[in-house]
C-alpha cells in the first residue's frame, strides 16, 4: 500500500515539474497535450546479420515531425540519432553472437 503511494505521489510530482517547465518554455501548463505529442517518437533496434562479426546491432530513434521538432527545441530538448546498444539489455541477442 505505501509503495502505491510513493508511485502516485512520485506521478504527482513529475507531472508538476512538467507543467512548470512546460508553462516557462510559454507551452501553456497542459502536460497531456505534450505527452501524447512526444509519445509518437519511438525506438527501433534493428538487428542485421553480417558476414564477419555475427550481428550487427543499432537502436534508431524516429526522426520529430515539424510540430514535434518544434516543440523539442522549445523545451530546449535534443534527440539523439543514434542510442548505444545495451548488451545486458538483451541476452537472448548476446547469446546469438
Amino acid at each position: 500500500m505505501q509503495a502505491h503511494i510513493l508511485v502516485c505521489f512520485l506521478a504527482f510530482v513529475l507531472w508538476k515539474c512538467l507543467a512548470m517547465w512546460q508553462s516557462r518554455a510559454g507551452l501553456g501548463n497542459a502536460p497531456r497535450t505534450v505527452l501524447e505529442e512526444l509519445a509518437r517518437i519511438q525506438s527501433h533496434d534493428v538487428v542485421l546479420p553480417t558476414a564477419t562479426q555475427g550481428l550487427l546491432r543499432l537502436r534508431c530513434v524516429t526522426q520529430p515531425d515539424a510540430a514535434q521538432a518544434a516543440l523539442l527545441d522549445r523545451l530546449g530538448l535534443v534527440l539523439p540519432k543514434r542510442m548505444r546498444f545495451d548488451q545486458q539489455e538483451f541476452p537472448a541477442l548476446a547469446a546469438n553472437d
